[in-house]
Parts: structure tokens; sequence; C-alpha cells
């Protein structure tokens, strides 16, 4: 039977259902912690892009694990913060008869709003309660780097041969690098991809490139932020922004650091992230972009073109495009609104934006069986595997969602045409994305010192301090919240 958390967590999504999906800080610092709901579409999702995703789709109800047909089976004890990880599981319980026979799913899915999930995780970890769980990006290192990484399995205890798994599936580095703990052990992987590209506006690019060559406009636009604010100037000169606002070059540059927020236990601001003062500038005062704020109305008006000036584009992963740009063109067929008049193009610099991990646990006694699942989600490249089903929109039969997956060989198999990018192979762009993408930077304080620095970049691009006025507050902020003082 469900625990009782997962009581307070259906309360909490019959509260938010229509809406927020998205989560509970959509604020000026564009950071977030995942709510477990669908998004409306003027609310933003969560980073991993699990609102509105294939496995949140479905409504086949789970099998109560004390249903009295699976007496005698054994429990796994699932803990997550959307139903999408535990509906993969039971996909894997429904698709392996043999399995199903010995084991049943006793999931416990707690929303992140109101900061529930990991407290309530913590202590069923420290009961040794959990066989296995789901974490996002905003606190995964907390769990295979951080304290919570105590209670992370390897994955090679788990499943045989991992190392020759990783590379015949070619899983994507930078989830592998967030994956593993200080001893060199991978403890959690993703399934989803998350490598970012450059989402842009066909017509547009036809007007001031004379192309909408994904290609070419790459060329156009990068590599480098020289190359992309020169791009910057075309489009302006034709009455164009390049982005909506300061926001969606953002994680780019974040994602594209050598270094993270804390280094050596001080706060570090590393020159890339410093230099988003001056580019979030440089594109204010040239008029560069419409002046708005992610997942608010202005930001959506430019996706439908009803902005105050058309915007080419918008930096993100697949996910933005599936749930997030798809709900906002104004249309869902070709000539209505936008629809269709998009296109993906590798951006000037290599990023990543979300996602989500799944892990086992050292103190489950079925990790002979977690292991089974885990591999199923996140190494097996079969048809059958829930990758390849992730990749092709099959996980609830077809016609489904399909989604940039970690594995690049079954993204190079699949089928990634989509009517919203003009039926462009988008898996022809994210594939390399992944390669491009750094997981060395995160800290589990991101979240919150994204935030404090957003806002402080949005008071000096206003003019309303100094640059040096942003950053000795900035520092003294995130003192005053996280007790980190600047290096």
């Amino acid at each position: 039977m469900k625990k009782a958390f997962s009581l307070l967590a259906a309360l909490s999504l019959m509260l938010t259902f229509t809406a927020c999906g998205g989560d509970s800080n959509a604020n000026n610092g564009g950071e977030t912690e995942p709510a477990a709901t669908k998004a409306a579409d003027t609310e933003k999702p969560d980073e991993g892009g699990e609102e509105g995703s294939e496995a949140a789709e479905t409504t086949e109800a789970y099998r109560p694990a004390d249903d009295p047909k699976n007496a005698g089976k054994t429990k796994i004890n699932v803990y997550a913060f959307t139903d999408e990880v535990p509906k993969m599981v039971q996909k894997f319980i429904d698709t392996h008869p043999d399995f199903a026979e010995k084991y049943v799913m006793n999931d416990t899915q707690i929303p992140t709003t109101d900061q529930l999930y990991q407290p309530a995780l913590d202590q069923a970890l420290a009961d040794g309660g959990v066989d296995m769980f789901a974490a996002e990006a905003a606190f995964v290192l907390k769990y295979t780097q951080g304290e919570g990484s105590k209670y992370a399995c390897p994955y090679e205890e788990m499943i045989p041969d991992l190392d020759q798994k990783l590379k015949d599936a070619e899983i994507a580095q930078y989830t592998v690098d967030i994956g593993t703990n200080p001893d060199g052990k991978l403890v959690g992987l993703g399934y989803q991809a998350t490598g970012g590209a450059f989402i842009y506006r066909r017509s547009i690019a036809k007007d001031v490139f004379g192309t909408d060559d994904p290609a070419t406009v790459q060329k156009e636009i990068g590599p480098g932020w020289d190359k992309f604010f020169e791009a910057a100037a075309k489009l302006k000169d034709k009455g164009y922004g390049i982005v909506s606002g300061d926001g969606d070059i953002w994680h780019a540059i974040e994602n594209s650091s050598e270094k993270g927020w804390v280094v050596n236990d001080k706060l570090h601001i590393d020159p890339k992230r410093e230099e988003f003062l001056d580019l979030s500038m440089k594109l204010m005062e040239n008029g560069y972009h419409n002046d708005t704020q992610d997942w608010t109305d202005g930001w959506y008006a430019d996706m439908a073109g009803t902005g105050e000036k058309g915007i080419l584009g918008f930096f993100g992963p697949a996910w933005l495009i599936n749930y997030t740009l798809i709900k906002n063109v104004g249309g869902t067929a070709p000539g209505e609104g936008t629809f269709g008049d998009w296109a993906v193009c590798e951006p000037p610099v290599g990023f990543f934006w979300g996602g989500t991990w799944v892990l086992g646990t050292k103190d489950s006694d079925k990790k002979d069986a977690v292991g089974q699942i885990l591999e199923w989600i996140t190494l097996d490249t079969s048809e059958t595997g829930l990758q390849y089903m992730w990749a092709n929109g099959t996980f609830n039969g077809e016609g489904g969602t399909k989604d940039a997956v970690a594995s690049n060989v079954v993204m190079k198999k699949s089928d990634g045409k989509v009517a919203i990018l003009g039926d462009q192979n988008m898996f022809d762009v994210f594939v390399p994305a992944n390669t491009y993408a750094n997981g060395k930077n995160l800290t589990p304080y991101d979240e919150g010192i994204n935030a404090l620095w957003r806002d402080q970049v949005r008071q000096y691009t206003a003019k309303n301090k100094s640059r040096d006025e942003a950053i000795a507050d900035f520092k003294q902020a995130v003192e005053d919240k996280f007790d980190i003082e600047a290096e």
C-alpha cells in the first residue's frame, strides 16, 4: 500500500493539476524545483521535462502492492517526485512476465512543491525503506556526490558488465559525470537527454540569413558569443530580436562554465558566469531582445510570434520543444501561429538543462531485481527498452511525444522527425548536443544561487546598480542565505 506521503502528494496534485505543473518558484531567478504535475501553458514546467511526458500521459492505474493478486510477491519500494519513474517501473513489470511473477512495485510519489520530497526521501532512506528512487537535476548531486550519496548503490553491484554496456549504448558523458560518486563509482543514470540546442524561427532565419538550413544558421550564430552577437546585429537591422530575454542565454552560459558556484567550500564566480553581466547588458543596451523573463506571458508571446518584435529563437533541450514551446506557438498544425516554423541547430556553446536520474540503494536486499529495472530504463538500446520507446514516442502506443534520450545509439536509429520543427529530425542535433554538455560544474546549491545571481544581473542591466555593486551584493546574499563566503 502506498505510504501516507502518497496521500499528501495526491492531495497536492488535485489542488494544483489545472494551475501549475511547474515549479513553485517561477521567479526572476528562473530556477526551479519541479512539481509532480502537468504544467499549464503559463506555468513553468520542471526542468527535467517530466511535465507532459510520455509516462505522465498514461491513465493506466498501478497494481497496488496489497492487491490480493500480488500476495506473496516481493515489494520493490520506489520513491519519486512525479509518476514518471513509477510508470516506467510498472511498464517493465508488465512486459517481463517472469519478473512479474516474483515482484510488485510499491511506489511513493511526493511532489517537490513546498519542499516535501527530499525530507521524506531522506527519512525513508535512513529507515532503509527504499529500493530505488528518482532525483532531478536541481538536487541530484546531493544523492550522487553529497550527503545522500552514502545511500546510493554503485551500478556495478547491480548491473553486470556495466562499463561495456555504457560504452555500447554511447551514454551521454555529462549524465555519467553527474551520476558518479566521490569514489569514482557510477550510482545514478538518466534516461532523458537534456543537451541543449538553439531553437529558431525558420521564417525569420530566411528573412535575415537567406535560408533556414540548420547548418547555415548554426554558422551564423556561432561558435562563441562573438558570432552570436554579430547575428544579433543583423537581426536588429531587420527589426528582430535574437532572443526573448537574457534568461534565454543563461543556461547556456551556466552549464558551459569550467567550474561551479562552490569550489573548496567558497563561492566561486566562474569567468564565463561573470560574463553574463556583460552579455546581458549588451542585449539590453542594443535592443537585441524583448527584455522578457522566462516563464512569463511575455516569453510565451514571443514563442507565438505576438511579442513586441519577432524573436529568432530560444536555447533549450528537446523537452523545451515538446512540453513548453508546443503549448505556446498559437496552433497545433502548420499555418497556425508559429507551429511548423521552427527548427533546431547546434548552439554557440554546449550546455544541458535539467533531467532526472534513477538510483538504487545500498541497503536494498533486492539489488538484482532493481538492477534489471535500472538497466532496462537507462542502458537497454533494443526496441523493447525504455529509451527506444521514449525516443520514438511509443511508450503508450504509437503517436506519443518523442524525446531525446541519454543513449546516442538509440537516437541514431530512431525517428526524431516532429511536426512543430517542420518534420526536421531533431536527433541530428541532439546527438552532438549530448557530447557538448558539461556535467562537472554543478553544485547542490545551484538552484538558490542561480536565483540570487540572476536577480543581481537584472538589477545591473536595469541600471539600478553598478557592475561592482551587483557582484558585491550577490556575494553578500549568498553568504547570508547559505553561509558560504566568497573566495
